[in-house]
């Protein structure tokens, strides 16, 4: 069931009332607990408050402390209660859509740390989901991801907002597809798709490939394809902390040289648009120490919008890799 028709299904019943002493009060998605001010108010409001969300298994509330604080402050013996089953980590899934979308809002680090743990306990959920679970890009998401694959079960497919599931190398697929239509050309791309395990969409794509004489596999996904390959066979990802190293295995001594001939070539140097790239990139080329005195110099307090920044703006250069790929492919 989606997380939309449940909260519909939620928001729908009948709440039940229950002794404010039966429920128990839990830190799930806020880091710096509760706000007293928004108790207070709260407490001070003369309407009928909305009924919490609580875990039946546990009596734990799910979404809605703040409003139990405000019932124990005024004196109410009983709350509006509405029940919801499952997992811990569901109910932890729920409170942080439902904290999302109402009440006090969730502060930054409350939904970086929330999409931490929804990454650690459904990695089979998609970025894009968990992004909208928690308040967060979908680049955030993907970073975060990234920063904790050492500790996360890896999977093949993931679970999409519209409840599919799909493969997250689609390469696979797209080779069987081809495979099934060389051998029959007039099957329609409804059973390709069933054939191979992938979408219509890009079974439309494969065919079309095979039909203007291409690789029915993108540039960019037979370039991830080869890099999880090498990590499968155990060479080491690469040092991605800024150090003399990349992720790609490039050599700082070799990345400087890149860079002295990229400023020499007059189609970059005298134009806008390629001396902002090269700014971009010398601002971008440290070495591990310098990176560490950049991440030693942000306050704590910032730390959280510092690192969603900076996840962002990988992402961002992540994207700028694979439009230049794609450039190369199509100059081929």
């Amino acid at each position: 069931m989606s997380e939309t028709s449940l909260g519909t299904q939620l928001r729908d019943a009948p709440p039940t009332f229950v002794p404010v002493d039966q429920v128990t009060e839990t830190r799930l998605v806020r880091v710096a607990g509760s706000s007293p001010d928004h108790v207070n108010a709260l407490a001070q409001c003369t309407d009928d408050l909305p009924p919490i969300l609580v875990h039946r298994p546990t009596m734990q509330v799910v979404d809605g402390v703040h409003r139990l604080r405000a019932a124990k402050l005024r004196g109410d013996a009983t709350i509006g209660v509405r029940f919801v089953d499952g997992t811990e980590e569901d109910a932890f899934m729920l409170a942080v859509s439902a904290n999302v979308t109402q009440g006090l809002p969730l502060t930054l680090a409350d939904r970086t740390a929330a999409a931490s743990r929804i990454l650690a306990s459904h990695p089979h959920l998609s970025d894009r989901l968990i992004a909208s679970t928690a308040g967060l890009s979908t680049k955030t998401v993907a970073a975060i991801r990234r920063c904790s694959t050492g500790e996360m079960t890896q999977l093949n497919a993931r679970l999409g907002r519209d409840g599919k599931v799909r493969p997250l190398d689609a390469s696979h697929g797209r080779i069987i597809a081809s495979r099934a239509i060389s051998n029959n050309p007039d099957l329609s791309l409804r059973e390709i798709a069933r054939i191979a395990g992938i979408s219509v969409g890009t079974a439309r794509d494969v065919r079309e490939r095979m039909r203007r004489g291409e690789d029915p596999v993108p540039l960019r996904h037979r370039l991830s394809a080869g890099h999880r390959a090498e990590d499968a066979e155990g060479k080491p990802p690469g040092n991605n902390t800024g150090g003399d190293k990349r992720s790609n295995g490039t050599p700082r001594a070799e990345r400087d040289r890149f860079l002295l001939s990229l400023r020499a070539d007059p189609s970059l140097r005298f134009s806008e648009v390629g001396r902002a790239l090269l700014r971009l990139l010398d601002a971008n080329t440290l070495d591990a120490a310098q990176w560490d005195r950049l991440a030693a110099a942000v306050p704590q307090r910032w730390s959280p919008v510092v690192a969603d920044l900076a996840t962002d703006c990988a992402a961002d250069w992540s994207a700028l890799a694979c439009r230049v790929r794609d450039q190369l492919r199509v100059s081929a």
